[in-house]
This record gives structure tokens, C-alpha cells and sequence, in this order.
């Protein structure tokens, strides 16, 4: 053999042991934490590039920028629905846990002496209104803000930022597709509906045996991207789905889609929607003599949902993005505070918003005044990498997505219980404490 071609050789091999080896070394850290067997065509082939292993960086100018003098506050954002939208209730409870992280933070002396001041801004669910609402955070000096819930305010909003050059913790949309976009000026501090998804299913398609599932969604972006990624799901497992039926959100009579759902006799329903549409899903489910077991997404885990679904709730299983009964000291002094302060208890979103705001003002403590280098602090994966927060331990990815541990829950004598869910490996046998 010719020296080159032995050199080329040569060259290929260790080409393409290195890309073995990048792979193995990034499997831990795999876009979504998604496990081999539910990788698209995984069980075909395996693909020659992985997508969203590496974190993009930012190399643009602005980290020689001094602090400004003569402050007398630092003031931080918030974004999400306070009025005009249905999900008002996730956002003032979004609101307050940021607040009680603010008010806590102030009280251990603030940045440097000088106190946070949240500047709080709502989004209204509408295109336009979230672009507005991050260029007037602008004006007023923002150095950082936390939002939103609604998946199109989300993206908008990021885009926003992108622009302005402002960081955001987003810790309410569970859009897979908010990370997707790799703009390194965000990270998000709650679980996507891609780990939702696999949570769901493992425990629908594998440790409950179902094959025949029918879905009522909502019909917004909320539903269509949660139940698209469960659609990917069923049919990796085996099991596509029968039947999707979709309902507006503040709808109240589902017959016609339920009629439908009732004539392909399917084993189990899926319901993935707000808490108040879902619940009253489920009530005519039961009246019209339906008995087949009920899934729902994880934001029906809410005193509203419990409250309207009544006894017809008992048995409902959903996914959550944390346990609020976990022994968590840190957890239960918040839970102590938050009821001290607010007179109701908190619910997944104020959670996450407080350890969001908890993240982002440790980015500013650390970073400084100075947009850029408040991001690098925030978006420096090996900062926050097994970040212990009163939900959990919070783990990014390199999309800076949180991908921490995804519960299920079960409604049991009128009490949502939680199940720790492992969705990353073999889950008909690793569901911690599951019962049929």
C-alpha cells in the first residue's frame, strides 16, 4: 500500500473513533435526556450526527462594559399572564414565587447593598404583546427577567431578548421546541413535554399495557406540541395512537368528540389540556358510562382541578415536574414562607419561578452588572450542572433545557400522590413504588 493512502487510512480511522468516542462522552448529556429505545429510528439505525450535545456560544462584544454609577436599585423583569388569559392562575402563582425569591434575597443585603426591584409585565397570550413588553423591560434598564408560560409569549419573548441582548430564565413553557431554537440567552428551569411525554407513555404503553389510546387535546399550541410529541412516542412503543379529538380552551360540552372517542372503544384516554377544560372532560367521560383508566399533562395538578373533577379525579394519573411532598428541607421551609406570605399553598410553577429567580440573581451576584456576563454566568453549564433547588436537582442539557427528575401523579382519596418516574431505562420495572 501506497504511504498516503496508508496515512488517509490512517487518518479515517482515527476520524471516526473520535466521533465514537464524542458520542459516548455526550450519551449522559443527550438533547432531552432521551433514552436509546425512544430515539427516532434508533431501533434502524443509528445516526451518523447528533443534533444538541454542544452548547452554543456567544462571542459577541459587551462584557467590557462598566456598571453604571450612582444606582439605587437593580431591577430585574418578570413576564408572564396576569390577566386577559386563561392560565392566569399559573401566572400569579409564577409571580409570587419570584417574589418571595426577590424579597429573600433583599433581605441578605441585595446586590452589593442595593435592593432588587422586580418590574412586572403581562403577557396577554398575543404575538406582538410579548416583543413590546421585553423592549419596554429594556427601557427600564433591566439587567435579566423570568417568563413566561404560554409557549407563543415564550418565543417571542426570546427572540426579544436575542435582540436586546437581555438573559432570560424561562421556568413555565414546556414547549420542547423554546430550547430548540439555541439561542444562548435563555435557560429554562422546568421540565419540557418531551420528558412529560416519555413519562407518560412508559407508564401507559409499558407498565399498564395499553395499546388502543385515544387523545382529547386542547386545540392551541399547548396541546398541539405536548400530544405531537406523545405521537412520536406511541409509535416508537409500537402503539399509535387511535384517535385525537381537540377542544378549545373555556369549551364545556364534549359530547361530539366523546362520541366519537366511544365508538373505536379504546383501552385508555389521554387528556392533555388546562386543569379546568380537563377536569370537566373527565365528568362527562363518567357520565356517559365510559370506564376506561384517564391520563392527563401535568397541569392538572392544581387544587382547581381537584376541586371541579370531584370524585370523578380519584385514579387520574399525569406527569409533574416535581414532587411537592419530597423531603426536601429547603422545600419545606419555601412551602412554610410562601403560605406565610400568600395564605394558599404553592403549586409547580410559583416553585420553579422562585428557584428560576434563585438561579438568576446568584448570575447576577456572581456576574455583575453587566448583561454579558450575566449570561455567561447563567448559561455556563458547569455552574449550575446538579444544581440542588426546592424541586430538586435541577441537570441542563446543552441546550440548557432542565432535564431533573419527572414525577407521576395519581389522584388518591382526593390527594394528588407522587411516584418518581424513571423514564431513561428499562421504565416497566423502574417506576419507584408504582401500583397498577
Amino acid at each position: 500500500m501506497k504511504p498516503y493512502i496508508l496515512n488517509l487510512a490512517i487518518i479515517l480511522c482515527m476520524l471516526l473513533l473520535s466521533v465514537s468516542n464524542l458520542i459516548a462522552q455526550n450519551k449522559s448529556k443527550m438533547y432531552g435526556n432521551t433514552p436509546d429505545r425512544l430515539f427516532p429510528y434508533n431501533n434502524f439505525e443509528k445516526a451518523y450526527k447528533y443534533h444538541f450535545i454542544d452548547p452554543i456560544q456567544f462571542s459577541g462584544a459587551g462584557r467590557e462594559k462598566l456598571p453604571p454609577k450612582d444606582l439605587k436599585e437593580v431591577r430585574i423583569g418578570f413576564l408572564g399572564p396576569l390577566e386577559g388569559s386563561a392560565i392566569v392562575s399559573l401566572g400569579k402563582q409564577m409571580l409570587q414565587g419570584t417574589m418571595l425569591a426577590i424579597e429573600e434575597a433583599n433581605k441578605k443585603g441585595g446586590y452589593k447593598g442595593l435592593p432588587y426591584k422586580l418590574m412586572v409585565h403581562n403577557d396577554a397570550g398575543l404575538w406582538g404583546a410579548a416583543a413590546n413588553e421585553v423592549v419596554k423591560m429594556d427601557d427600564e434598564k433591566v439587567w435579566a427577567f423570568l417568563g413566561s408560560i404560554d409557549d407563543i409569549v415564550s418565543h417571542v419573548a426570546l427572540r426579544a431578548a436575542l435582540k436586546l441582548e437581555i438573559p432570560m430564565v424561562c421556568t413555565g413553557n414546556p414547549d420542547p421546541t423554546y430550547t430548540e431554537t439555541n439561542i444562548p440567552w435563555t435557560l429554562r428551569v422546568i421540565s419540557d413535554d418531551r420528558q412529560s411525554g416519555y413519562a407518560i407513555g412508559a407508564y401507559i404503553f409499558e407498565k399498564m399495557k395499553h395499546k388502543r389510546v385515544a387523545v382529547m387535546r386542547n386545540s392551541g399550541r399547548y396541546g398541539r406540541v405536548g400530544v405531537g410529541e406523545f405521537y412520536g412516542i406511541a409509535k416508537r412503543m409500537g402503539h399509535p395512537i387511535r384517535i385525537e379529538e381537540r377542544f378549545d380552551t373555556g369549551e364545556t360540552d364534549f359530547k361530539m368528540q366523546l362520541e366519537s372517542i366511544k365508538q373505536l372503544t379504546p383501552e385508555a384516554i389521554l387528556i392533555w389540556g388546562n386543569a379546568k377544560e380537563s377536569a370537566l372532560i373527565i365528568k362527562q367521560i363518567r357520565s356517559m358510562g365510559l370506564k376506561q383508566p384517564i391520563y392527563c399533562s401535568d397541569r392538572i395538578v392544581s387544587k382547581e382541578f381537584l376541586e371541579i373533577a370531584g370524585p370523578f379525579a380519584e385514579g387520574i394519573v399525569s406527569t409533574s415536574p416535581y414532587n411537592p411532598e419530597a423531603n426536601n428541607p429547603k422545600l419545606k421551609e419555601f412551602q412554610i414562607n410562601y403560605f406565610k406570605r400568600f395564605k394558599q399553598q404553592p403549586d409547580a410553577f410559583s416553585a420553579h419561578a422562585y428557584d428560576g429567580m434563585k438561579i438568576l440573581i446568584e448570575a447576577i451576584n456572581k456576574g455583575g452588572l453587566n448583561r454579558v456576563l450575566i449570561r455567561d454566568y447563567l448559561l455556563d453549564l458547569k455552574t449550575f450542572q446538579n444544581y440542588q433547588g426546592i424541586t430538586g436537582k435541577i441537570v441542563f442539557d446543552a441546550t440548557w433545557n432542565d432535564i431533573g427528575d419527572i414525577w407521576l401523579a395519581k389522584v388518591k382519596n382526593g390527594k394528588f400522590t407522587f411516584i418518581l418516574n424513571d423514564a431513561n431505562e428499562n421504565v416497566g420495572t423502574k417506576i419507584k413504588g408504582a401500583k397498577n
